[in-house]
């Protein structure tokens, strides 16, 4: 089959690319910006890219054409070709489901936020127990060259988000997918593009759910009362509960029992941060068992784990400054991550945070009264304020430490280089490039050593 991907370079479609690809189909490919490293690696995977949507691409004459979530009515000039002669469509997670997930047991991992940790840290549960799973996960798991492939065996991990499918189809991703095996880490509101309020999302939920066979199992957590309202709705499958209930966790961030109804089931000794990390291990653990993996297994597993890429990844440290990498985008993910960071550098050490509000959510302001709690760990916040819907200052105003605002990602650059000192932890926080701040902090620090003031910090 020749697939031709609307799209393409978007981490999810680009594993769908790869899968293909590894399954012996023709891919070809197209998007807005194909630029590296997305396009190197689909380049070295014999498949041919062109940059843009020009209509002329149906002479490439594909069996079918995938389409990304970001392929909208009346933008793309293929798609309108598309649409005009009747040529055959679909969405991409319903091309996964009907080509490569139809035969497999799925385990997806669904939640506001940690799916791609936790799904990467199940896939790894499996490889290390001699599985070699098939997986798909939105972003780069270190203990992995990739971020998807298609497998040895039945098993298939996906991260299972709640996002909408396709313009055609506005039902979120993750009901393609029938797991077999469920996790819902948590559930708060997100995405205020799509969904109007977190009822919404339930309703998204519920409908995962309801996939589920009766032979499968969901893995909750049970401090979540959304999802507790999302099972009142009708649940047909086994339930593990993890948290204050069922699967628990006994001990400190980097070393701790894992139980089971109060019984040990293995020990978990790890360099990871954070009551999030160890809750969505807790999840992994689980959902490992259903698939045959002995949870004593699981938590020597998760000893060898190296957390994902862009989950407080340092980028570098240049005249004692520590420059950070985080993905996070929600305020809870914001505050979870401040303090696992906290945790790591002790009270007296300072943390500056540069935050760039860039989710569609964000950008519209829905979340912007929750950001100033979620900062409330740090010594100076750096914010971020292109293209916002909102006034930045006003939210800020009343913040426990300064916050200075910035347009322009150079002068934002310099107001921070100024700011930090020897022994300084920057914390880098988006759910996108962020304009290459991450080095462009890194250059600029180069020439500044600065004196530590740790003994003025109170």
């Amino acid at each position: 089959m020749h697939i031709h991907i609307l799209g393409i370079c978007g981490t999810f479609m680009g594993g769908i690319a790869a899968i293909a690809r590894e399954a012996g189909h023709t891919v070809t490919g197209c998007d807005a910006n194909v630029y590296p490293p997305m396009s190197d690696q689909l380049h070295a995977l014999g498949i041919d890219l062109i940059e843009g949507f020009d209509a002329d691409q149906t002479k490439l004459n594909p069996d079918i054409y995938v389409v990304g979530n970001m392929v909208s009515r009346g933008k793309q000039p293929l798609m309108e070709e598309i649409l005009n002669r009747g040529l055959p469509y679909t969405s991409g997670p319903q091309w996964l489901a009907e080509n490569v997930l139809r035969d497999k047991w799925v385990l997806g991992v669904a939640g506001t936020h940690g799916k791609t940790t936790t799904a990467s840290m199940l896939a790894w549960i499996l490889e290390h127990a001699g599985m070699k799973p098939g997986f798909l996960i939105g972003g780069v798991p270190s203990n992995f060259t990739v971020s998807a492939r298609l497998g040895e065996t039945p098993f298939f991990v996906i991260e299972a988000d709640e996002y909408d499918t396709a313009f055609f189809d506005k039902r979120s991703k993750f009901v393609h997918y029938r797991p077999r095996t469920a996790i819902l880490n948590n559930l708060e509101f997100d995405h205020a593009d799509i969904f109007a309020d977190l009822a919404a999302i339930e309703t998204q939920f519920h409908h995962l759910v309801r996939t589920v066979p009766g032979n499968g199992l969901l893995v909750v957590n049970s401090a979540e009362e959304s999802l507790r309202r999302v099972l009142e709705r009708g649940c047909w499958s086994p339930v593990e509960q993890f948290g204050s209930s069922g699967w628990a966790a006994k001990g400190g961030d980097s070393d701790f029992e894992v139980l089971l109804d109060g019984k040990k089931q293995g020990r978990v000794k790890w360099e990871l941060l954070g009551e999030h990390n160890r809750m969505n291990a807790l999840s992994a653990i689980a959902a490992a068992r259903h698939a045959g993996v002995a949870p004593s297994v699981a938590c020597e597993a998760l000893g060898l784990f190296k957390n994902v890429k862009r989950r407080m990844e340092v980028k570098g440290v240049v005249n004692g400054v520590t420059v950070y990498d985080d993905f996070a985008h929600h305020p809870t993910a914001i505050e979870t991550t401040v303090a696992g960071l906290r945790a790591k550098v002790g009270k007296k050490a300072r943390i500056i945070a540069v935050l760039e509000p860039r989710s569609n959510t964000m950008k519209m302001g829905t979340l912007k009264n929750q950001l100033p709690d979620s900062l409330k760990g740090v010594d100076e916040i750096f914010v971020y304020t292109h293209d916002l819907g909102w006034d930045a200052r006003s939210v800020f105003s009343h913040q426990h430490v300064k916050a200075h605002l910035h347009e322009n990602l150079t002068r934002l650059v310099n107001a921070v280089v100024r700011e930090a000192h020897t022994g300084d932890h920057v914390l880098v926080m988006s759910n996108g490039a962020f304009g290459g701040i991450h080095q462009k902090l890194l250059d600029a620090l180069a020439p500044l050593p600065k004196t530590s003031l740790y003994g003025e910090w109170h």
